[in-house]
């Protein structure tokens, strides 16, 4: 069973692999300079929250003490 956290892993992988393909497939057509940096942005942007979701510490869950 696929848990919360894989989930959002491969959906944060998936929207790395399409910024940069869009990216990439509208660079081949031609784009200005802003926008270019527009795409940059975007996969740089996608990139940051891939990492930020791969290293971002999964909240600690306490345990009952019995007494």
């Amino acid at each position: 069973m696929l848990s919360k956290k894989d989930f959002v892993e491969a959906g944060s992988g998936a929207l790395v692999a399409i910024s940069g393909g869009l990216a990439g497939h509208y660079a081949a057509l031609g784009m200005t300079p802003i926008q270019w940096a527009g795409a940059a942005c975007a996969v740089l942007g996608s990139v940051t929250l891939a990492v930020a979701v791969r290293v971002w510490p999964t909240p600690a869950t306490a345990r009952r003490r019995e007494d």
